[in-house]
């Protein structure tokens, strides 16, 4: 084989294992876009901010293309996305302190009186379930990229979209029809 066929053949190997994931999780660009939307509390300063500091994102997503999604592609994480074993404190709706820690396969939480209450994604069956003393109740399925399978209080279950009517839908179902909104 002459050198001449030889150099192009390696830039494609190359641009083909670097470019395989193109389409990744993009943790360093979004991560880099939350603390813009919440740089400050006015939606036009941070407009501002955005475009004082958009060459940062040009960066971030060169980034994200070229190592980071590729990283994420062959070893199936986010290096940027990684945070196991972090735990916060999350104001519930009853106006207690919660502690959220994130696992391997979901999240532990831990209620203001010490109960824990584990909520767990099953990879190979596509589930979320939750687990409190020892008992494990599925919760629901995810069927495709469109659908999910809902698990009743009844026993019975529904297929719901994922989309705010599938939520609302949910809601009503898990709730008897009744829904109440708070701002």
């Amino acid at each position: 084989m002459n050198h001449k066929a030889l150099k192009p053949i390696v830039y494609l190997m190359a641009a083909a294992c670097l470019t395989t994931s193109c389409i990744g999780s993009f943790g360093l660009f979004n991560k880099v876009l939350d603390w813009n939307k919440r740089a400050t509390g006015n939606k036009f300063l941070n407009a501002l901010i955005f475009i004082l500091i958009s060459p940062a994102y040009a960066l971030c997503g060169v980034a994200d293309i070229f190592v980071i999604n590729t990283i994420e592609f062959w070893s199936g994480s986010n290096p940027l996305a990684e945070n196991v074993g972090k735990t916060e404190s999350v104001l519930g709706s009853d106006g207690k302190l919660y502690a959220v820690t994130t696992l391997e396969d979901g999240y532990e939480v831990k209620g203001p009186d010490g109960q824990i209450v584990n909520f767990t994604y099953d990879k190979e069956e596509n589930t979320w379930s939750m687990v409190q003393d020892g008992k494990k109740t599925t919760l629901l399925k995810i069927k495709d990229n469109d659908t999910a399978q809902i698990y009743l209080n009844d026993g019975g279950t529904m297929d719901v979209p994922l989309n705010e009517y599938g939520v609302y839908s949910a809601r009503m179902a898990v709730n008897g029809g009744t829904y109440f909104a708070f701002r």
